[in-house]
């Protein structure tokens, strides 16, 4: 256990200001931000997509992406100022004494490598006295305070056998493994249900609080913010807005623009009468190998409604999706568009069929290549599907761009030069090039800060009102669920176990599990995970230190 009594602050950054080059031009991202963290502290950031929140956070071990230099300014580790040591001295820190958990833990995973190796590899570097068998031990110690599944055997999986949540709690672990004096932890629950998120949050809060490490805590939700952060600050535009101890932000902030970051959680879908059919799963099950993943699944979507899908991660939701897609076939079961069978292989679909249903994925950092640009990765549906090319196809774009929030001047940049909420939009521009019938949205708005959320639920609302467009939309928030499902189909170990009107489903759950879900749902309040955690005395744990 650290000495509380020292404050010395392990982090100090002063006037930092950091700008981003592109043909021969400098735009500030960063601009003249100051800020302090001491032993045991966490101080959250918060603030829409593009406010420089990752810059700062990428900055404060030191690191800036290529593209972008620090034009002034200083950071003071324990006194020495990482800007001023080599890169063979900052990359000895880097994994031991600083460390990083990445909001895409997908991208952030070698896949020719299984799990354990990639999770035991900055200790066996950092600290060669460390044998292989104790960093073993320590790993599935950690995967199990992570709550991953068999976590003596998880380490053996490689990345694509396991789910997005599953990733983004193996990155934790990984980042918590030489027992780092500052981590920076960037949106590290986003890609979690809720009622893992409630796991991972504490062994978070209990790693900083007993060992004494210092964190920034980076999200766009406040709700999680406020459970984990001492002080917040809120940046826009790479200024600090305001900064304050969490308590005076959630109940007395005094910028309008910080009282609007949890706008999303005021919407909520009014009721629309029932329509007709336009795809029906009956029966479905699916295996990876021996281990059943679907079990008798049973949903409909009606014409120009839309049905949320919950539950934890690992529960199947993204395995249905691909199901429906035709990337995975069923073992049993039949999914019909419009009273038509699917063939259950993708490859044996027409070019129409495939147009209309079309997925958007939960991580825009590999969903898209990296090595096109906007308007290719938007346009390419268009020209497949429609024939359209040249000019009319630039336009086309443009007009798609403008109604994701984004502009012309995005057109001829690759994803490596946008926002991870920037690229989520540019992700949904895509599948809206494609003008489907059915959208299958994972997660698509979970990398988003609130301001960005009510954006793109707007225009997902408005779309599906103009359009009559169906979603399938596969989600762990439920203020989002609230705000675009007409129906709620509860998904846990690969079973349906509770669906139905959402009203009906969130106001009165019929099953154990739902109520757990809705129990688990973060408030905008300090005090919350507290008494949770003490309401719930069956899941408290220890972290190892």
């Amino acid at each position: 256990m650290y000495d509380k009594s020292d404050k010395a602050p392990l982090l100090d950054i002063r006037d930092l200001s950091i700008e981003a080059g592109s043909d021969g031009r400098w735009t500030p991202i960063v601009q003249n931000i100051s800020l302090t963290v001491a032993k045991g502290e966490v101080l959250g950031i918060i603030g829409e997509s593009g406010a420089g929140k990752s810059t700062l956070g990428l900055a404060s071990l030191g690191f800036t992406k290529p593209g972008f230099r620090v034009s002034s300014g200083n950071v003071f580790f324990k006194g020495e100022d990482l800007l001023k040591k080599t890169d063979k001295e900052r990359r000895s820190l880097w994994g031991a004494r600083l460390a990083y958990v990445a909001q895409s833990a997908t991208a952030a995973f070698n896949p020719a490598h299984r799990l354990m190796r990639q999770a035991i590899e900055p200790s066996l570097i950092h600290s060669p006295v460390h044998d292989k068998n104790s960093q073993v031990e320590r790993a599935q110690d950690l995967f199990g305070q992570m709550r991953l599944p068999d976590p003596q055997h998880f380490g053996d999986r490689f990345p694509h056998q396991a789910s997005g949540g599953q990733l983004q709690r193996a990155m934790t672990a990984m980042a918590m493994m030489c027992r780092p004096d500052i981590i920076v932890f960037d949106e590290p629950t986003t890609a979690l249900d809720v009622t893992t998120q409630v796991e991972v949050l504490t062994a978070i809060r209990r790693l900083v609080e007993e060992s004494g490490t210092a964190a920034l805590y980076i999200s766009h939700d406040l709700a999680v913010v406020s459970q984990m952060a001492h002080r917040v600050m809120v940046m826009r535009h790479g200024r600090l807005i305001e900064e304050a101890p969490t308590s005076q932000i959630v109940s007395e902030p005094k910028e309008p623009y910080t009282r609007s970051l949890w706008s999303v959680r005021s919407l909520e879908k009014t009721e629309e009468p029932v329509a007709p059919l336009q795809l029906s799963v009956r029966n479905v099950s699916a295996n990876f190998g021996a281990l059943k993943v679907l079990d008798e699944i049973n949903i409909d979507l009606p014409v120009g409604r839309t049905l949320a899908l919950v539950g934890e991660s690992g529960s199947g939701k993204s395995t249905l999706a691909r199901a429906i897609t035709g990337l995975l076939k069923p073992t049993s079961g039949k999914i019909t568009l419009n009273g038509k069978l699917l063939e259950s292989d993708f490859r044996k679909r027409s070019r129409e069929v495939l147009r209309r249903i079309q997925m958007v994925y939960q991580s825009a950092d590999t969903a898209l290549n990296p090595r096109l640009k906007v308007i290719d990765l938007i346009g390419r549906p268009m020209s497949f599907y429609f024939g359209i090319n040249g000019s009319e196809l630039e336009r086309r774009v443009v007009d798609i761009l403008d109604m994701v929030e984004m502009s012309r001047k995005h057109l001829f940049v690759r994803p490596g030069a946008l926002s991870g909420g920037q690229k989520q939009r540019i992700a949904i521009a895509r599948a809206i090039a494609a003008d489907p019938d059915i959208f299958i949205c994972d997660e698509i708005t979970s990398a988003l800060d609130q301001l960005v959320q009510e954006q793109l639920l707007q225009l997902l609302l408005r779309l599906q009102r103009e359009l009559n467009k169906t979603y399938l939309f596969i989600s762990h928030d439920i203020a989002t669920v609230n705000a675009v499902a007409d129906f709620v189909a509860v998904m846990h170990r690969g079973k349906i176990v509770q669906q139905g009107p959402r009203k009906k489903v969130l106001s009165t759950p019929g099953h154990p599990y739902t109520q757990k879900l809705l129990e688990s749902v973060p408030q905008i309040d300090p005090g919350w995970l507290d008494r949770l955690i003490a309401q719930r005395k069956d899941q408290s744990f220890e972290f190892s230190a």
